[in-house]
């Protein structure tokens, strides 16, 4: 399918030619449902952990005989119930990796790419280069592209200026093709790709 292509500055930029296989598929809500949880999981450390009556310091000893004194039956200061005690099946680390093939991450990146185009939220720019560091010409520029959350999709290589330009408006990521995911496309309203992104992730989707 054709595309039009625009300037940082709104202008015509000529046309880009998508692929209907990574831009044009029917949107699959449950691969991108599935690839999500699949992304926020995988963020997880795993480190927590509470201490089992074994590891807490203290002493092994009996607090009080067992009958003759009116009081509940225990064996030890460091258990549950008391100040200071173990947690009864408290969290342990663990890995909250969740398994998915490889196909099918590709195919939910692939969704996601195509439910951008559906709903019109796809804009392509010709390059994303700035000529200094400035982030209020650039909160200017993404406000005559009528963009406030948006996703920026650069090449292989991205421009220290556009990074510096851009890191401080809320709202707005800038990452390069190779950094394009499910979760960070999904969680901005409008996707913008560079002539060299919408190349580059075709050749890596194909």
């Amino acid at each position: 399918m054709k595309c039009k292509v625009i300037s940082l500055e709104n202008k015509a930029a000529g046309e880009i030619e998508l692929d209907d296989a990574i831009f044009g598929l029917p949107v699959r809500k449950d691969l991108l449902s599935r690839m999500v949880n699949y992304q926020l999981a995988k963020r997880r450390q795993g480190t927590h952990k509470t201490k089992t009556v074994g590891e807490i310091s203290g002493t092994g000893a009996k607090p009080f005989k067992q009958k003759g004194t009116g009081r509940a039956r225990r064996g030890s200061n460091r258990s549950a119930q008391m100040r200071g005690g173990q947690t009864t099946f408290g969290p342990t680390p663990r890995s909250h990796d969740l398994e998915m093939p490889k196909k099918v991450r590709r195919l939910a990146l692939k969704s996601a790419l195509s439910a951008k185009q559906a709903d019109g939220k796809l804009i392509v720019v010709d390059e994303a280069k700035l000529g200094e560091p400035k982030t209020k010409p650039m909160a200017a520029t993404l406000s005559k592209l009528g963009v406030t959350s948006a996703l920026i999709v650069d090449g292989a290589e991205l421009d220290r200026n556009m990074v510096l330009a851009t890191r401080n408006i809320p709202g707005v990521d800038l990452l390069s093709q190779k950094g394009a995911n499910v979760f960070d496309i999904l969680r901005r309203d409008t996707l913008v790709l560079t002539r060299d992104a919408v190349e580059q992730l075709q050749e890596r989707l194909r």
